[in-house]
């Protein structure tokens, strides 16, 4: 038996390659499913960019940050803290919203909630960390047409976020006063700003950066809606002297109130806990968020997932609270300079933790190839945000997470008791931090606060909808507790004897370079298992980009070079993993190197191997990039030019990944480097290398065909549309499958796409 065919025989169960040889292992129950018939769909993508003014270049930086609803559900409101507006999107068909136009406001907005015809908004107008103020601005949006500002309200301090009660009659808003990350308090009641000092002072005082007391002390303020607004007054609750550290300096996070008007507040930076009385005005209840001991971690930045830290007595330190029944409410264990816990916590309205979700949202980034590798050292996958509500007329009780470093929503049940069980997740863009539900609609929004025109991804909108159907997303995951970790696919290799196995590279953004094996039998595709390539006996890190299966049963890899760096490389691997060449480009060729090289590699009839490169190097024609030919037998080499399709203004277009059909022709990926509604070249060709080798010329023009476009399969998923399409593969059986490289998350939305196209048309 071959070592391919004992791969293959592993097939079902978790496979496992090493020194030792290949061997076989049970894979655990699954973890992806759910009994549950009905999932939330994305159902739209609203870039809020596109709510900038006409005076204004789409380019400029405009964010969404914490959204809200309007009465009718008609209207998104959303905090644009960059713009220093409160912005509206048209949802009356949530399937394609549109801009509504938005209200100036003087100084950032950091949270909105409605009540009847206004929305209220709190803004920060502090000028520094220790002069803070702010204010309720109540804008009346009776006619959305024409929304104005009708009140504002002094807050006597900086307000960061603010929760109407249920029945409508209470607003509570919690002043934060947040510290100065880049000072220590100097023990004489004042501050070292340490980003114009010597950092060393902090330490002298026996302190640290950010650390508490920073005063002002933050509080809350309690305000009755009851008449017009010109009615209404703040009335202030203390804080100080509660929470686990910096007690005189209580800096209030969140706040949320259940049907009994009592609010819960997360003192951040605190650890703390706080529950008040609105009707009395008056703290309740206090006690500790607590700590956490957290086992099967990543805890090191080394472009390695690797779950076997730990860590001791971690603070919790909770961002958004939310109330799940009048006994139990939970907290997003985001963390701040001391903790973070990497989930969220359950707690019942005497302190008492009903459930605690340690590593799992950890381990669920890590299987949908969602997990932040680079944010390992800190804080991991920072769960920020929690929202509840009641959906199906109150039958069925969601809790929503989001993760702000993974950029995932995970959806739950909570029954009764307060008990979490997992249903699905989704995907968001970067950075996702409002989450709005909509029950009425049967909708879920959430606002993605990242925006970087220069980098391809804006901040953005998505909307969710309740449905009947097997969820769209993951559409691959990895198995195993702790998950295989997995990202930044970028090349893909079908099976040519088994139409339900697959491989799969990832590139540089990892170190210890692999070929993973994939199930495609079960929907989502299955990672159940990874080969680490070997050179010498050491482990290698290539940047892979391409990979295919050998007629001798091994593989064909390409590892992409950069110059003054590294070489382009063709490598012939063992189907253990050993690398048993590393072939180079002859030295003519090679001295023209430009950062886009090696990208694809297919061996067609008569083992002659082809390699595509990404780009024009310096002695190509513009729109013109070789293919390259390398006959194992001889060693020899030819190269042919492949002529790209025009580049959309200001973008490039290259190659991403080669194929051989059965016909001796071969089929290429050609793409932009655009993203979301830029995006516009995600093309499949094939060519004939035997026409174009006739023409006797040193680099012939190979001539292309159109095979299929993928743009409308990608943006079939209502998504951003992410840039990279970098991997295909066609089964024995004839299926094409597509994949897409979500760069580890590095300024990325992290999403992977996996395609399945019965077949290939023009």
């Amino acid at each position: 038996m071959s070592k391919l065919q004992k791969i293959r025989k592993c097939y079902g169960m978790m496979l496992i390659v090493g020194m030792g040889g290949i061997a076989c292992a049970a894979l655990p129950a699954k973890s992806m499913a759910s009994a549950s018939a009905q999932y939330f769909q994305r159902i739209a993508t609203f870039p809020v960019y596109r709510n900038l003014a006409e005076n204004q270049s789409e380019t400029d930086e405009t964010v969404s940050e914490i959204l809200a609803v309007s009465e009718d559900e008609n209207y998104l409101i959303y905090t644009d803290g960059v713009q220093q507006r409160l912005g509206f999107v048209d949802i009356r068909d949530p399937g394609k919203p549109q801009p509504a136009g938005f209200v100036a406001l003087k100084g950032e907005p950091t949270s909105v909630a409605v009540k009847g015809n206004y929305a209220l908004v709190v803004v920060n107008t502090s000028v520094d960390y220790v002069n803070t103020s702010g204010e309720l601005v109540v804008v009346d949006i009776a006619d959305m047409d024409n929304p104005v500002i009708s009140q504002v309200i002094d807050l006597g301090g900086q307000p960061d976020a603010i929760s109407i009660s249920p029945n409508g009659r209470y607003a509570v808003v919690a002043i934060e006063n947040e510290r100065d990350e880049e000072a220590c308090p100097d023990g004489h009641g004042g501050l070292i700003d340490a980003a114009y000092g010597d950092k060393q002072a902090c330490q002298a005082q026996g302190s640290e950066l950010g650390a508490l007391p920073q005063l002002p002390a933050g509080f809350l303020q309690v305000l009755e809606l009851e008449g017009s607004p010109v009615h209404w007054r703040a009335e202030r609750v203390e804080l100080a002297g509660i929470g686990d550290v910096g007690a005189e300096d209580p800096e209030p996070e969140f706040v949320s109130v259940n049907r009994k008007n009592k609010v819960v507040v997360s003192l951040q930076e605190n650890n703390h806990i706080v529950i008040a009385n609105l009707k009395k005005r008056r703290v309740k209840r206090d006690f500790s968020a607590g700590y956490v001991d957290l086992s099967g971690i990543d805890i090191e930045k080394n472009k390695r997932i690797e779950p076997t830290g730990s860590l001791k007595s971690v603070p919790r330190e909770p961002d958004a609270v939310s109330w799940v029944s009048r006994r139990f409410f939970v907290t997003a264990n985001e963390g701040d300079y001391h903790g973070g816990s990497r989930g969220f916590s359950v707690f019942d309205r005497r302190g008492n933790i009903v459930f605690d979700s340690g590593n799992d949202i950890e381990y669920l980034a890590m299987r949908i190839g969602h997990y932040p590798e680079k944010r390992s050292g800190k804080k991991g996958t920072e769960p920020e945000g929690v929202a509840f509500a009641r959906y199906d007329d109150g039958r069925q009780r969601f809790l929503f997470v989001g993760a702000e470093r993974a950029n995932l929503v995970a959806v739950y049940r909570v029954d009764r008791n307060g008990k979490p069980e997992y249903i699905q997740v989704l995907p968001t863009g970067v950075g996702p931090e409002g989450i709005l539900p909509i029950p009425g609609k049967n909708l879920l929004a959430v606002a993605a606060e990242k925006d970087d025109a220069s980098e391809g991804y804006r901040s953005m909108i998505t909307i969710y909808h309740l449905e009947n159907g097997p969820a769209m997303y993951p559409q691959i995951v990895s198995r195993g507790t702790p998950p295989i970790g997995w990202g930044a696919l970028s090349g893909l290799a079908a099976d040519p004897s088994d139409s339900d196995r697959l491989y799969a590279v990832h590139d540089s953004f990892y170190a210890h370079s692999k070929i993973y094996t994939i199930d495609v039998s079960e929907v989502p595709a299955v990672i159940d298992g990874e080969i680490p390539l070997q050179r010498n006996g050491g482990s290698v890190s290539y940047d892979l980009e391409g990979v295919t299966v050998t007629s001798e049963g091994g593989f064909w890899a390409v590892s992409e070079g950069k110059p003054g760096v590294s070489r382009n490389l063709l490598l012939k691997i063992s189907a253990e993993g050993n690398v048993k060449q590393e072939i180079e480009l002859p030295l003519e060729v090679q001295k023209n190197q430009r950062k886009f090289g090696f990208e694809g590699v297919a061996e067609s009839v008569g083992g002659r191997v082809f390699i595509a490169f990404q780009r024009e190097w310096q002695d190509d024609p513009n729109g013109l990039v070789k293919i390259g030919e390398y006959d194992p037998s001889t060693g020899e080499w030819q190269f042919y030019y492949y002529p790209l399709d025009a580049a959309p203004e200001g973008a490039w277009v290259g190659l991403s990944e080669m194929v051989a059909l059965q016909t001796g022709e071969l089929a290429v990926i050609e793409r932009d480097n655009q993203q979301g509604d830029k995006a516009a070249v995600k093309r499949i060709y094939r060519f004939d290398p035997a026409m174009a080798r006739d023409l006797g010329e040193q680099y012939p023009v190979v001539t292309k065909v159109l095979l299929h476009d993928v743009l409308p399969d990608m943006r079939r998923y209502n998504g951003w549309v992410v840039d990279k399409l970098e991997g295909m593969a066609i089964a024995f059986d004839g299926t094409t499958y597509l994949v897409s490289d979500n760069d580890g998350l590095d300024d990325a939305t992290g999403e992977t796409m996996f395609l399945r196209l019965e077949s290939l048309a023009e």
